[in-house]
């Protein structure tokens, strides 16, 4: 390595040195000419915490989810002005709900739910599949792990 100030061969380690607003590796010598600043730290490596995934449940509304929708808001003699202002969505949304037009996002589902005091979703199961680990397939082809996984 060579000194950033004469360009001489630094024998052993070079003297880090701030000159003028610049951090400089320099010889010995030419380190009288700033100030000596501090060998940087290796910076250490924070060790990765192992989080456990949780799978989040996946839900799915009903097929017949507008007629429990309607039933229970008229059960409760409830227009739907006044079920639109329970849940703050507009009287179109609520409309197109009960009419069939506009399946319910989980969030406002959720919402319908827990003003009619209804059950309108239901958790979706997933079939489990297993893991499939490239250590298993030493010399696999794409084509065969497109074929395991239609089997």
């Amino acid at each position: 390595m060579r000194c950033e100030i004469c360009g001489k061969k630094i024998i052993g380690k070079p003297i880090r040195v701030k000159i003028e607003g610049s951090v400089m590796d320099v010889c010995n010598d030419c380190s009288k000419f700033g100030k000596i600043q501090k060998q940087p730290e290796k910076p250490r490596k924070a060790p990765r915490r192992r989080v456990a995934r949780t799978i989040e449940p996946v839900y799915e509304v009903l097929e017949d989810y507008n007629r429990i929708i309607r039933e229970a808001r008229e059960k409760r003699g409830w227009s739907r002005e006044d079920l639109a202002k329970k849940i703050n969505e507009k009287v179109s949304v609520i409309h197109r709900i009960e009419s069939g037009r506009m399946e319910p996002d989980i969030k406002l589902a959720k919402k319908l739910e827990k003003t009619l005091k209804i059950r309108i979703l239901e958790k979706f199961e997933e079939e489990e599949t297993p893991e499939l680990r490239m250590g298993s397939f030493k010399g696999a082809t794409i084509g065969d792990v497109a074929r395991i996984r239609k089997r």
